[in-house]
């Protein structure tokens, strides 16, 4: 589908960029009664990870923020305070609406025929959320409501988290999609009103996403439709069978077989291999469902097993004999219906393994992970999709997965890791992360390499952690990751041009924070591979722009690393470890000392040329007390 890259900022302008952009805002108030609200001017919003030249995902859609439109509710933030509602948004900030008639109305900057709104509501007292409509319009002219959820928001407590109202609340915000049924222009005034707070006492808009969405795609020539299968697209009645007989079908004819436009049920996996299975486009064909009678049970599609465990431990018919090959899943939309996070449960968007198979131009929101892939399997690619409002991870190449890659992908609000590759007990060898962007994953990581071989992150943005994670993280951790399995970090682990954009954050396990680039060797020491970190940003850091911590890391090497400010230190050296510096710069540190240790000579930090900013003191460190952050 034709893709349209937001205006990007070269990197020699970030600089100057950054500094203008992290300016607090100020409270906008609403118009006196019965006289129209003047469009108050923009407030200033912070570096949007879209502006990025050459690195990132390049998306159909042109993202507006919420706090930077004219508003005549109360812009809250910038804050990254855990459990608070400005340190989920993007960029920090968001606009709350608590009045009848308080508004947030973006300027298009390019024609739009769609818009996703991400925003928050507040729970209900059973922790099962509440639903409240706001009005839509273009111009003055109504494009109708919009339904907004709490649904699958409002976390409680620490890992592995419930839905029941107590202490420390997160993961509040989720997104609702809408098409206008018309193309709007440039400069068109879109406006989203709070009609009352009867359904709701507030609601507070992160950002809109506004896309022109092309036609939809018709069916292939020679393709067999679900439909033709008995498959219901209005959404009455479950679909599951209808299309585990296309897709069998069309493996057995060598045939495509579409998903025509609609909104189909499934309330189970349906299992692909040796078949390509399109759809009309993500806006048009969707695929939801739950099973009532076993909410195990979920919309999905998946490989076979190829270690023959299949779901919960059975082998159903269609996985034997695995993995699944030459599959491609294309243009279509998962929109699941998971409000928790239960980790044995494969209620996944992707799953099982795929090898020699893409999923392509892919929706994936509201389920568990959106591609969890078991191996062992060879050769899949993920591409050009978006994963939304995961209970987990975005992806996670769980164990086994080799020369497979994430593509061009854009991944938000995961309530884990936005992507990861977890060597569980076998190794994941020769797979990439390229092209991304990651953003507000609510625990952990945006990227995170849990042990592997050859391994590689290159040319995305990442970041805007919430707590426990950084922007980019490689670690011997996690059950399964070892020398004695050779599934720790071996080889060469690549990571190159990308840019991590107020990553890092507090971790509640810890009496510190975590760094935007952070290592941790707990399981064994990381001393089996050599890790290079090229070409790197490090930008608006919440704490340390980097970290090594928990064990032995060494053989890690830094050239041409740009770090801009930090909430503390350039680097933070809590374990031993051993690496290398080269035109490292650093300026606008948030502590007067730079460099964390009260390690001495067992962190060997040897410099190369054109460093500056951070090692004018050493070899003597900072070792005291844990700083507070500073903005």
């Amino acid at each position: 589908m034709p893709r349209r890259a937001p205006l990007r900022l070269p990197r020699a302008r970030l600089t100057a960029a950054v500094l203008a952009c992290l300016a607090s805002v100020a409270t906008l108030a609403a118009a006196p009664p019965g006289r129209a609200a003047e469009p108050p001017p923009a407030a200033p919003a912070a570096l949007s990870p879209f502006a990025v030249e050459g690195r990132g995902a390049s998306v159909p859609f042109t993202e507006l923020e919420a706090e930077s439109a004219a508003t005549s509710g109360e812009v809250i933030g910038p804050d990254r305070t855990y459990t608070t509602l400005p340190s989920e948004a993007s960029g920090r900030s968001a606009v709350r609406l608590d009045a009848a008639g308080e508004y947030v109305e973006f300027t298009l900057t390019a024609e739009a025929n769609a818009v996703s709104v991400r925003t928050a509501l507040p729970d209900n007292a059973a922790g099962t959320g509440i639903t409240a409509p706001v009005a839509l319009s273009a111009d003055g002219e109504s494009l109708g409501e919009l339904d907004l959820t709490s649904k699958y928001g409002w976390f409680y407590g620490s890992y592995p988290f419930t839905n029941t109202p107590g202490d420390q609340p997160h993961h509040f915000y989720d997104e609702q999609r809408l098409r206008f049924g018309r193309t709007l222009a440039a400069g068109t005034k879109v406006r989203l009103t709070l009609p009352s707070t009867e359904r709701t006492p507030w609601a507070v808009v992160d950002l809109a996403d506004f896309e022109k969405v092309a036609a939809p795609v018709q069916q292939p020539a020679g393709a067999l439709s679900v439909t033709d299968f008995g498959a219901d697209p209005s959404g009455a009645r479950d679909s599951t069978a209808a299309f585990q007989e296309a897709v069998d079908a069309g493996a057995a004819q060598g045939k495509e077989v579409y998903i025509p436009e609609g909104r189909f049920t499934l309330t189970d996996h349906v299992v692909v291999d040796r078949v390509t299975l399109r759809g009309a486009g993500p806006w048009y064909s969707e695929l939801t469902g739950r099973s009532g009678s076993d909410p195990r049970r979920a919309a999905g599609i998946y490989g076979k097993y190829a270690a023959g465990g299949g779901y919960q431990g059975e082998i159903r018919p269609h996985e034997a004999g695995g993995p699944s090959t030459g599959v491609t899943l294309k243009d279509f939309a998962i929109l699941g219906e998971i409000t928790e996070r239960v980790d044995e449960d494969q209620v996944n968007g992707i799953g099982g393994a795929l090898s020699e198979s893409t999923a392509d131009n892919l929706w994936i929101q509201h389920t568990k992970v959106g591609a969890w892939m078991d191996g062992p399997m060879d050769r899949f690619t993920l591409k050009n999709s978006r994963i939304l409002d995961q209970t987990a991870d975005g992806v996670n190449f769980h164990w086994g997965v080799t020369n497979s890659s994430v593509e061009n992908t854009f991944v938000r609000n995961t309530g884990d890791d936005g992507l990861a590759m977890w060597a569980d007990t076998e190794a994941n060898t020769r797979n990439s992360f390229r092209g991304n962007t990651v953003v507000l994953p609510i625990l952990a990581n945006a990227v995170a390499l849990y042990g592997g071989t050859d391994l590689s992150v290159t040319d995305s943005v990442l970041g805007e952690n919430l707590t426990n994670g950084g922007g980019l993280h490689v670690g011997n951790r996690y059950p399964g990751v070892s020398p004695g399995q050779g599934t720790d970090v071996r080889g060469t682990f690549t990571l190159a041009r990308n840019t991590l954009l107020r990553a890092g954050n507090t971790d509640y396990g810890w009496p510190f924070p975590i760094g935007a680039l952070w290592f941790d060797a707990r399981n064994s020491p990381i001393d089996q591979a050599s890790v290079e970190v090229r070409d790197t940003e490090i930008l608006d850091s919440s704490y340390a722009a980097v970290q090594f911590v928990s064990g032995t890391t060494k053989g890690v090497s830094f050239e041409d690393v740009s770090i801009e400010k930090t909430g503390t230190f350039a680097l933070q050296l809590n374990d031993p470890g051993a690496a290398s510096f080269t035109r490292v710069t650093a300026r606008d540190l948030g502590f007067t000392e730079p460099v964390y240790s009260c390690l001495g000579s067992q962190f060997a930090l040897t410099e190369g040329e054109g460093n500056s900013g951070w090692n004018e003191k050493l070899p003597e460190t900072y070792c005291g007390e844990w700083p507070d952050r500073q903005d």
